[in-house]
């Protein structure tokens, strides 16, 4: 979707209404553009994926008696926990299944993986159709209803590096990030396998700033955590966390 013209239209039928409006699940950048362009526009707007630390969340238009805090993502985002039978079917074998139903991605939020679990959130519009959903992949699975409050934490280990920058360009930045060499992370970054804020970049000299998010392709992401002081060689000292 084009999120900042169907944000324009939302934050309009919000204001025309003083009633809550709402998009499909976005993804990252979608949400970074959105969110810069309705700091722009004046409205009020939250993020909301169902849990904590979701990755896709919905972006909601608030009228003016409903803050961000007094938000009620239930009345929206659903979600549905599956026990899988003889297999543990994967994000894909999930996510491909409840495609094939007819349910679209943005319709879909963050799909949870804990073993023979999986949690997904869901719009409550397609609720009923996710719960029909009986096979991912080769195995059988079987859905209920829960509270979004019963979805368990995702799990996710966390590295702290610490290194030194001659600059802060993108590939110096990405090369300490994924250890690589500055020539290998320039590469990656010309071959568009490197995103700087959810979004692709083909400049090896693009800026990076603190709390900037890398990602590069078969290797993860990662976050700049804090940019500190120089060292006796005028090195920029950074430290970044990363999932392993």
């Amino acid at each position: 979707m084009n999120c900042c013209a169907g944000g324009e239209d939302l934050a309009s039928r919000c204001e025309r209404s003083n009633m809550l409006t709402h998009t499909g699940f976005l993804t990252p950048a979608e949400q970074r553009e959105l969110s810069v362009w309705a700091e722009h526009r004046g409205c009020a707007v939250a993020f909301h994926g169902g849990g904590a630390d979701c990755e896709r969340r919905c972006a909601f238009f608030l009228p003016d008696y409903l803050s961000a805090e007094e938000l009620d993502a239930e009345d929206t985002i659903r979600a549905v926990a599956f026990e899988s039978f003889f297999g543990r079917p994967g994000h894909r074998d999930y996510l491909g299944a409840a495609l094939a139903l007819g349910i679209r991605r943005e319709w879909l939020g963050d799909i949870r993986i804990l073993g023979d679990r999986a949690f997904c959130f869901c719009l409550k519009s397609v609720e009923g159709t996710l719960l029909s959903l009986d096979r991912a992949g080769r195995c059988t699975v079987r859905g209920r209803s829960i509270p979004l409050a019963e979805v368990p934490a995702e799990e996710v280990q966390v590295e702290t590096l610490r290194f030194t920058v001659a600059s802060l360009r993108l590939d110096a930045v990405c090369a300490g990030m994924f250890r690589l060499s500055r020539t290998a992370a320039a590469q990656e970054i010309r071959l568009g396998a490197v995103s700087l804020n959810y979004a692709p970049c083909l400049r090896p000299d693009a800026a990076v700033e603190e709390g900037d998010v890398i990602s590069l392709r078969g290797k993860g992401k990662g976050s700049v955590k804090e940019i500190g002081g120089r060292s006796r060689k005028e090195r920029l000292f950074l430290t970044v966390e990363r999932r392993k």
